[in-house]
């Protein structure tokens, strides 16, 4: 995460001559043909809001599309972000964690002054060091694990369920990404992983400023506030693997006792690299699912009532959130080699902008894309958690808590609804990770 791609900011589109909303078809660089889907703002409060019309006419008409604002290749067909996914040799993972939008000198600066310089080690690593590393996550959200989980979430969701209460009884309204979603899986995280002397408002904040900063668009000042939380976070993380006192099953100590393909242990810059990926990953992603799974739940008619009292109806319901709206919307890969994609040939170091949202759209896979059917016979086809050798470790654990959380809201407080205002609500649209940054909920006044 310590470097960017040189290319310049994505200018938003304002003409009204795109049904989208989005500026008039411009010309192809090198081509004299012009581009059909026009100056597309991947970060336009508009795409952020809808994305689908966008990507149903990216898949349909250029599924292999260069986007001339970020020099990203877009790619939205699932059977070719399936086979990017599955060829780690021909489209490596080197980019993936890398700044979309270039750091200024003061943040760069800032971060330098605290150490931060963060080296492959799990979702950008396509090194020989990746399987070994991989395994050792991975025993730390296995099935016993993840049902180890189960009354752990359950324990904390009630917790935190007892405050929406209250503030329901007081002012008839709540939040349920504030007070709910956002804090439950960082603490259920830290509890699993043994992580102390820490609160979770801390972390939570230091993942959400790692996010914006490494896959926003923020100005030079906003830079500065994100550079200084994330040097913060960088160096807890430093002396938390450093202390040599960790016990050697807990997650930090078993991954600075493991040994690399050359049987040295492995380097400290690496832990801090893994550990920096799997604590944002493990609570900021799966906090923006289960925001995702309440607000449509609470939109959708009967899902709510469902997710009480039918079993496995939860679990369903989250599967098909993952589909059609997966927190993680995009991912990206780089060509190895000069190849063909989608029928169109890419040069060597093409920089290529997986479009997993639309790929759970793709009307060649799923039938009626567009209509939430939990249960559908293919639902977990997805590619929400990415595919083959660098799919998320953690997304049993993802599904699980996501689940878990649902059901126990709509048990708990059954007559919740959407707040009026709902639908206006801010909602986190950074380049690779969207969901509703405020789920407005109240009750219908009790009948004396």
């Amino acid at each position: 995460m310590t470097s960017a791609p040189d290319v310049a900011p994505s200018p938003s589109g304002t003409a009204d001559t795109c049904p989208y909303g989005h500026a008039a078809p411009s010309p192809v660089p090198g081509t004299g043909r012009q581009d059909p889907l026009g100056p597309l703002d991947l970060f336009d409060e508009a795409f952020v809001r809808d994305p689908y019309p966008w990507l149903d006419r990216l898949r349909s008409d250029a599924p292999v599309h260069r986007d001339t604002a970020t020099g990203l290749w877009l790619v939205s067909r699932y059977e070719d972000i399936r086979r990017v996914l599955l060829d780690p040799a021909a489209f490596r993972p080197d980019n993936a964690q890398q700044a979309v939008t270039p750091l200024g000198v003061p943040a760069l600066r800032l971060l330098a002054r605290a150490g931060f310089r963060l080296g492959p080690a799990l979702a950008d690593n396509a090194s020989d060091s990746h399987p070994g590393l991989r395994r050792v996550v991975t025993r730390f959200f296995n099935a016993r694990r993840v049902a180890a989980a189960v009354p752990v979430t359950e324990r904390i969701a009630d917790e935190l369920l007892t405050t929406v209460r209250a503030e329901l009884d007081t002012t008839g309204r709540s939040d349920l990404f504030r007070a709910y979603a956002h804090t439950l899986p960082c603490r259920v995280m830290m509890e699993l992983l043994g992580i102390e002397g820490l609160d979770a408002a801390t972390l939570t904040r230091w993942s959400d400023a790692s996010l914006e900063l490494f896959w926003g668009r923020p100005s030079p000042d906003r830079q500065l506030e994100l550079a200084a939380l994330v040097a913060e976070f960088h160096e807890w993380l430093t002396e938390l693997v450093g202390d040599r006192s960790a016990p050697a099953d807990s997650f930090v100590g078993a991954l600075a006792r493991h040994r690399l393909p050359d049987g040295k242990p492995t380097d400290p810059r690496t832990v801090v690299s893994a550990c920096f990926f799997v604590f944002v990953a493990g609570q900021s992603t799966t906090g923006q699912l289960i925001s995702t799974a309440l607000r449509r739940a609470l939109a959708e008619p009967g899902i709510w009532r469902r997710s009480a009292h039918e079993e496995g109806a939860a679990e369903k319901w989250v599967e098909e959130v993952l589909r059609r709206e997966p927190p993680v919307t995009s991912w990206r890969r780089v060509t190895a080699r000069p190849l063909e994609l989608g029928g169109i040939e890419l040069p060597a170091g093409a920089e290529l902008l997986l479009m997993l949202m639309g790929s759970g759209s793709d009307p060649d896979v799923f039938d009626d894309p567009g209509r939430m059917l939990p249960g559908r016979a293919n639902g977990r086809h997805h590619l929400a958690f990415g595919l083959g050798r660098h799919r998320c470790p953690g997304a049993s654990l993802a599904r699980t808590e996501a689940a878990v959380a649902l059901r126990a809201a709509a048990r708990r407080l059954p007559a919740l609804r959407l707040s009026p205002d709902a639908a206006q609500a801010p909602a986190l649209g950074l380049l690779s990770f969207r969901a509703p940054l405020r789920v407005p909920v109240e009750e219908p006044p009790r009948t004396p």
